[in-house]
């Protein structure tokens, strides 16, 4: 089972950019899909962004459509979520999470493990 890390968060101005990487670790990287999930202060986690474990297929949350994009690198058991335009709204930890699947899910219990999450911060 691979164990996801993620990194890259920060502090950001409303219209800037973060990149964050999902690195793992474990068995072959490229069995998974990876999904990217974001939790803020009071709510429930939500889905984000997510693709397929090619990398050919990938699917976003309509909120960061047009300003996010996911992508893998597998040889380097990789994922990144490039994340343009940021707005006050963006502000959650975000969670990497890795899948057993060829396909992708938007339902945070169908992934087999998680990382511990990089906090995000967007000011106004």
């Amino acid at each position: 089972q691979v164990q996801p890390v993620e990194s890259g968060g920060g502090l950001v101005q409303a219209g800037g950019s973060l990149r964050l990487s999902c690195a793992a670790s474990g068995r072959p990287f490229s069995y998974y899909s990876i999904g990217w999930f974001r939790q803020a202060p009071g709510k429930e986690r939500e889905f984000v962004a997510a693709l397929s474990a090619s990398g050919g297929s990938t699917y976003y949350a309509d909120g960061v459509k047009g300003r996010f994009t996911i992508s893998r690198d597998n040889a380097k058991n990789t994922v990144r979520l490039q994340m343009n335009s940021l707005k006050p709204e963006d502000t959650a930890v975000y969670y990497c999470a890795a899948r057993l699947n060829s396909w992708y899910s938007r339902t945070s219990d169908q992934y087999d493990s998680w990382g511990q999450g990089t906090q995000v911060t967007v000011s106004s």
